[in-house]
């Protein structure tokens, strides 16, 4: 169409990013299309026409969808049709969100909807990492005011070489996967796993994505300054509520009342729940102050300055005096407390303290048959190491409706699965860890890790490495910068990043760091950041440790054993047998549960039981039915019959062959039953099949000494 508009991005590996408006969707206030081959994004950002009262934090809202048409698939389940957004669509959406957050002002109050669509995928790309870029077109072509453009990539590392925007394959295939979001001259979201890298390769990755994002910026402006010439929808048109004069004066009252009260509140060093007692006494002191008319009116005004006071006293005591709310320096990690087998009854668990954050972690053990799995456009895959995150609002002591799982629980569950799942060794068990956040100041995320750590040590799990984690701020000013470890939920909240880390004593596995507000980092700073995160992460892993320094050697009494062996391809029907009647019968008597799967040439069984005695009951069972005899082998036979031309013995329960009068020894027999009965046990080995009759040939003479020639002849 004649008012397409495009520009477009050429990749190191030869690939181009094309990113054009004006085609689709052009009732929004902006839109975008982002192609890379075959794969193709459509965002459309929609802003209110209204400032939204009542509210004192930004409407934006981003929604990601993927089209089970994109990827040539039909919904499964009995309504067909997209319905609830997926975990990966979800994680998609934190993403976009996350990096678009801190590039408006705080004070924006229009409400925001962004929504992107996976419209086309060709396994060439991932779109998660073009999701971001999608977003910020659509905002820079509506022309709706942000520190923008930004963009998002996802960098790998396979062999030790970087790929942006990778395909699954290659994904698959990395030791390093990050998505990094970043404006022109600022990072400002990263998120990803890693296997036990240095810290120096991790600020190499990240210098690598940020030279990758700078041209998906220059491109984004160049696109807009292609449009014809038209009037904004924003100019002339407010975004912020001015502030009246009438408000003004509220501030300084506030202000006056309420900021050396709650300075000397802070400089007490109280816990978080008498700290909020004593700032909402000061606050609603206040408050009764004035008339009710005033109180109505300015309710929200009033709270969010009260918010910004806290703040300043918050940074005035860190960055002025070295000292935060709860006494610390800015290197010590809080008050730690760890216990293991904290409920018996379960396979494995873990309570995990750390300040006034606390999560009781339980790990369970299933088969197969419990995997997570996965079937959405991008991928059909199962997941037999799988982590849930729980917040429920006592943990912050509040009340709020529950309304199924969160998009931050969905997020931090994510983040502590990626930082233990290169670290779980190999086993026949599905894993699930759940994490229940039963206290909160910060970090939850982080004691996640601790705790999941503990707990599958506790189970038995040969964690050969176990993982910590610790969650770092910064607080900056003109003169000084200062980086916070362990930080507590104010920090969070009034800092200019939060920075989650995790690894073993070997490197990192896992990171997610976000910004409060856009600035430049230096990757000096970033490096010194990583490294105080070390010293803490190696403190909080040795007071693990003290708690359970290794691995527990055998599995709970409660929890359910796992036998896996292969069997040829061609015995699956045997043991199963006719309508299942062998396997079923197998089933009963042992008091196990058998799963068999084909896989190539083999069939892959496990066998599930908690009774070893009558597991060993089952596994004979099935060796039996699958027995097939290995070249060369010496077995113990048993006499079952006895003939003119040699006997019949049997090598293993229904497994019987001859043993040819020939073979039998050494001398000339008239009488078979010279040498042994029926019932006897004799000692054979198995020299092969007979090309001719397809039998087994046998021979016991072969075991036996070969005497000299003239007794030969005797």
């Amino acid at each position: 169409m004649s008012d397409t508009v495009k520009e477009i991005i050429s990749l190191e590996d030869g690939r181009t990013i094309v990113i054009e408006t004006g085609q689709l969707a052009k009732q929004a206030d902006g839109s975008a299309i982002v192609r890379v081959e075959n794969t193709t994004l459509l965002a459309t950002v929609v802003v209110s026409k209204e400032i939204k009262s009542g509210i004192n934090f930004l409407p934006l809202t981003v929604d990601y969808r993927e089209k089970y048409s994109a990827g040539g698939k039909i919904p499964g389940g009995f309504i067909k049709r997209e319905g609830r957004p997926s975990d990966e669509e979800i994680l998609t959406m934190r993403l976009v969100d996350r990096v678009l957050r801190p590039t408006f002002s705080e004070y924006f109050r229009k409400e925001i909807q962004i929504m992107i669509s996976l419209l086309s995928y060709d396994q060439t790309v991932l779109p998660d990492g073009l999701a971001g870029l999608a977003a910020s077109t659509a905002l820079s072509v509506a022309g709706i005011p942000f520190n923008g453009p930004i963009s998002e990539i996802r960098i790998v590392r396979v062999n030790g070489r970087f790929i942006i925007n990778p395909s699954l394959d290659q994904l698959e295939q990395s030791d390093i996967d990050l998505i990094v979001g970043a404006s022109i001259n600022s990072i400002l979201m990263i998120e990803g796993e890693m296997k036990e890298i240095t810290e120096s390769e991790f600020i190499n990755a990240i210098a690598i994505a940020h030279k990758a994002i700078k041209p998906q910026i220059k491109a984004q402006i160049q696109l807009v300054k292609k449009l014809p010439n038209r009037l904004s929808f924003f100019e002339n048109n407010n975004i912020i509520a001015d502030s009246s004069l009438e408000q003004e004066n509220m501030k300084k009252k506030l202000f006056s009342f309420s900021y050396e009260k709650t300075y000397k509140v802070y400089k007490n060093f109280l816990d978080k729940t008498t700290r909020s007692i004593q700032e909402n006494t000061i606050l609603n002191n206040f408050k009764q102050k004035l008339s009710i008319e005033e109180r109505e009116k300015n309710e929200i005004l009033i709270n969010q300055c009260y918010e910004e006071i806290k703040k300043k006293i918050t940074r005035h005591m860190i960055l002025e005096e070295g000292i935060r709310l709860d006494g610390r320096n800015n290197k010590q990690i809080r008050t730690i407390y760890s216990i293991v087998d904290y409920l018996p009854g379960v396979h494995g668990s873990a309570l995990f303290s750390r300040g006034e954050t606390q999560s009781l972690t339980t790990v369970t053990l299933g088969s197969s048959l419990d995997a997570n799995r996965i079937d959405n456009v991008i991928m059909e895959n199962q997941e037999k190491f799988y982590l849930h995150y729980n917040f429920p609002p006592f943990s912050t002591g509040e009340i709020r409706p529950i309304r199924g799982v969160s998009r931050r629980e969905i997020g931090h569950g994510n983040l502590a699965q990626r930082a233990l799942k290169n670290v779980i060794p190999e086993t026949p068990y599905t894993i699930r860890v759940v994490s229940d956040i039963l206290e909160s100041n910060g970090s939850s995320s982080m004691a996640t890790v601790c705790a999941a750590s503990l707990a599958l040590m506790d189970a038995g799990i040969a964690l050969e490495k176990p993982v910590s984690g610790i969650s770092m701020g910064l607080f900056i000013n003109k003169k000084k910068t200062v980086i916070l470890s362990d930080i507590m939920g104010c920090e969070d909240s009034f800092g200019e990043l939060d920075f989650k880390i995790t690894g073993t004593k070997y490197g990192i596995t896992a990171c997610q760091m976000d910004v409060k507000t856009i600035r430049e980092f230096s990757y000096d700073l970033f490096k010194k950041i990583l490294m105080q995160a070390l010293e803490g992460r190696m403190f909080i892993l040795k007071k693990m440790l003290e708690t359970l320094p290794i691995y527990r050697k055998k599995l709970k009494p409660n929890a359910p054993k796992i036998y896996t062996l292969n069997i040829p391809k061609n015995f699956i029907g045997s043991v199963i047998g006719p309508g299942g009647k062998v396997i079923q019968e197998i089933q009963s008597c042992t008091k196990t549960s058998i799963l068999i799967e084909e896989k190539g040439n083999m069939g892959y069984i496990e066998i599930i039981g908690k009774d070893y005695k009558k597991m060993d009951e089952a596994i004979n069972r099935i060796k039996e039915i699958t027995f097939v005899p290995e070249l060369g082998k010496v077995y113990k036979a048993k006499v079952k019959s006895i003939k003119d031309f040699g006997a019949f013995v049997e090598i293993s329960k229904g497994v019987e062959g001859l043993l040819h009068i020939s073979e039998i020894g050494w001398k000339r027999l008239n009488n078979i039953e010279e040498e042994f009965h029926i019932g006897d046990i004799i000692d054979v080995k198995f020299m092969g099949i007979d090309d001719r009759n397809k039998k087994m040939k046998l021979s016991r003479k072969v075991l036996l000494p070969r005497p000299k020639k003239k007794m030969i002849n005797k």
